[in-house]
């Protein structure tokens, strides 16, 4: 049992009040937000240890870069990855999958496939129609069913000698269905393909052991994971990125430059062009440390249970479609209240003091495989409570007759 109180002392953005009530925040699958710890040492960097990082001979700079490469080490133990040159600082999970798209992508020769689904964010379908414009590269699109789980025969169905890459979402951001990524991985491999994992709805609530799955690559976000906005990580196999070219040019990512040729730095600089935030990487490891204070397993436990709760009573109501239905899935609920548009139920929501999210959640050919335009989504983060719960579904009863 977490002591939910105690956590959320450490944000102080929870007892903010909107509308003249209390905010009831259920958009972590969004963003999460940041605790106390991980301000504090933000702060602390730029006042006692700013400097740039792997460049200077002077205290400061080697302070800097201390804390960077410390900060590596400590995701390299997360994620248990085997070096800490398989570890790539980025600007979130959408740089990362760019990164794998560009780079390895172009290596690919046309008519060569990648194979995606349905329920992929936008960040992981358009970085490969990018690729598919250069390389005519084509996307293999596994769809789902009824219940939101991947239609898996469909997806043994896709490969071919053509396959070059697998590229899929651990957790959809819109249904939180749970993908049987172990499963799905083993199969690629069975068939000599690599496998990337868009990780950035499942590191905030699971477990993530990239040499258990044995995964290529495997990218995520820090703000997602109550860290610091503008850092993300992509894990990359060192023998894939040893021979992936680099993604970007510029300081930082090389051995030797002239105007003859230039020579590329040893992992993990190859893919780290330019001064990477160095503040927001250090204050990462505070985010870590703050979820490994918990648990993560306490932490999935505590979310999950609060949304079986408020779905099992939503599902009571007249008008609710509720999309996404695994048994397992992530702490997400994605609804509609009978025709309403989803628009005007989260600002009825709003003006009650609910924080949802509404569109199509960057989830397009999702929602159009669904029949819909968008939809409301509520998530659930754990410093979310049984009382915030009942307020939102308080606020839904009291909506409802105006929708209907």
């Amino acid at each position: 049992m977490i002591d939910v109180d105690k956590i959320r002392s450490q944000f102080p953005i929870l007892s903010r009040q909107v509308y003249g009530k209390p905010m009831v925040y259920l958009d972590n699958t969004a963003t999460s937000q940041t605790p106390r710890q991980v301000v504090e040492a933000i702060d602390k960097m730029y006042f006692h240890h700013k400097a740039n990082v792997h460049r200077g001979v002077f205290l400061l700079a080697r302070e800097a870069t201390e804390m960077l490469e410390a900060s590596r080490e400590r995701v390299r133990a997360y994620i248990n990855a085997r070096s800490t040159r398989e570890v790539v600082f980025t600007r979130g999970t959408t740089e990362a999958i760019n990164l794998v798209a560009s780079s390895l992508g172009s290596t690919f020769e046309n008519n060569d496939e990648v194979i995606l689904t349905v329920m992929e964010h936008h960040a992981n379908i358009v970085p490969w129609q990018l690729l598919g414009n250069r390389k005519r590269v084509l996307l293999r699109v596994v769809p789902i069913r009824p219940d939101g789980t991947l239609d898996m025969e469909a997806f043994r169905s896709f490969f071919n000698e053509r396959t070059r890459l697998v590229s899929v979402c651990h957790v959809s951001n819109v249904l939180g269905t749970v993908n049987p990524i172990k499963e799905m991985i083993g199969y690629a491999h069975s068939m000599g393909v690599p496998v990337l994992i868009d990780g950035a709805q499942a590191a905030p609530h699971l477990r993530i052991d990239v040499s258990d799955l044995d995964c290529d690559f495997y990218a995520f976000s820090a703000h997602k994971m109550y860290g610091p906005t503008g850092v993300g990580v992509l894990y990359g196999k060192e023998r894939w990125l040893e021979m992936m070219p680099p993604y970007q040019g510029g300081g930082e990512m090389i051995s030797h430059v002239s105007f003859k040729k230039t020579t590329f730095a040893e992992l993990p600089l190859k893919f780290e062009a330019g001064t990477p935030d160095f503040v927001g990487i250090s204050a990462f490891t505070k985010a870590l440390d703050f979820i490994d204070s918990i648990g993560i397993e306490a932490i999935e436990a505590h979310e999950v249970e609060l949304m079986r709760y408020t779905q099992q009573q939503m599902m009571e109501m007249p008008g609710m479609r509720i999309f996404g239905t695994q048994e397992g899935k992530a702490p997400v609920i994605s609804f509609l209240i009978g025709h309403a548009h989803h628009f005007d139920t989260g600002t009825l929501l709003d003006h009650l003091g609910i924080a949802v999210r509404t569109g199509h959640h960057c989830a397009q050919p999702l929602m159009e495989a669904l029949g819909i335009e968008g939809t409301v989504r509520a998530s659930f983060g754990v410093y979310n409570t049984r009382e915030e719960a009942d307020a939102f579904l308080a606020a839904l009863r009291r909506i409802l007759p105006m929708l209907s």
